[in-house]
């Protein structure tokens, strides 16, 4: 155990990876607490809003208690403003599809992020997008349109919002990677939580229901996943490369199978498998082509 320790101490790539696979294996955990709570339990913005207060006090007690509040003060706040608004309707609509969707199948539905971030980065941000990564996009979609058969759980609806889920948390990447040029991450993460929070209590009140004491512990622990999961995705970035670690993303899937298997007893369709093939495929290409275009820009 001490060798393994020692190793990782020593290697910032290694320590990256295991931040990233924990942040995962966090996050994937969080999305079937979610469906929990949401399957017929409690409207997502109910839930939303509950974990932004959590996530809010607990940002703020942190930053305080080291006089670091200075950190969350936005450079450009209604940029800011605005993509805490997209930010709200990213989780908002997938964790709607939660409430029939089998988690795996959302799972692989909503990793079609990969391939609207880079057409927005081409349309958006101006970056240089080739025919390879194009295609693979294409292909990739192709991958999506496999995995929501009629034949697969839950209902049309429901794998639009999943999409409409998985566009939103594009656009707030995309947005989040522009405002990075000014904004600091601190800040960045604030005011999302905090657009997010207001958002979510605005509209608490048309759809709340009463929380009996026992589900107070599956909301507090679908809070501390997420800040568990955020912070640990941050330092694996800030110690690796990204082409090392994105591709940890799709391990998600494994745990979203494992989750939706043990609790609901979902076995995921070969409609799904095969989607999920394709999709982790052009995704992994898609990272591969676009770490390349990196390191040529750099040489």
């Amino acid at each position: 155990m001490q060798i393994i320790v020692s190793k990782l101490r020593s290697n910032s790539h290694l320590q990256g990876v295991v931040y990233m696979l924990v942040a995962i294996f966090a996050l994937a955990t969080m999305d079937a607490v979610a469906k929990y709570l949401v399957d017929g339990r409690y409207d997502p913005v109910q839930i939303l809003a509950m974990r932004g207060w959590i996530i809010m006090m607990l940002m703020l007690v942190y930053y305080s208690s080291r006089k670091r509040l200075y950190k969350l003060k936005p450079t450009k706040p209604i940029p800011q403003l605005a993509r805490g608004v997209v930010g709200f309707l990213a989780p908002y609509f997938f964790f709607k599809s939660l409430q029939t969707l089998p988690l795996a199948d959302a799972t692989v539905i909503f990793f079609s992020s990969t391939f609207m971030i880079t057409a927005l980065s081409a349309l958006v941000l101006k970056e240089k997008v080739g025919l390879h990564r194009w295609s693979a996009v294409v292909v990739g979609f192709i991958g999506v349109l496999i995995a929501m058969s009629p034949e697969g759980g839950g209902d049309s609806m429901s794998y639009i919002y999943c999409l409409l889920g998985s566009l939103s948390y594009s656009i707030l990447f995309i947005s989040g990677r522009w405002l990075s040029r000014t904004e600091s991450v601190d800040s960045l993460v604030f005011g999302f939580n905090l657009c997010l929070t207001v958002v979510a209590t605005a509209f608490t009140p048309w759809v709340y229901q009463s929380i009996p004491f026992a589900d107070f512990w599956p909301i507090i622990a679908f809070s501390a996943l997420a800040l568990v999961g955020h912070f640990f995705i941050t330092h694996a970035f800030s110690l690796s490369d990204a082409a090392v670690i994105a591709p940890l993303e799709y391990t998600a899937l494994i745990w979203a199978v494992l989750w939706g298997y043990l609790i609901w007893a979902d076995v995921p369709n070969q409609h799904v498998i095969l989607g999920a093939g394709i999709i982790i495929g052009c995704a992994l290409f898609v990272v591969y082509r676009e770490t390349r275009a990196a390191r040529a820009n750099k040489s």
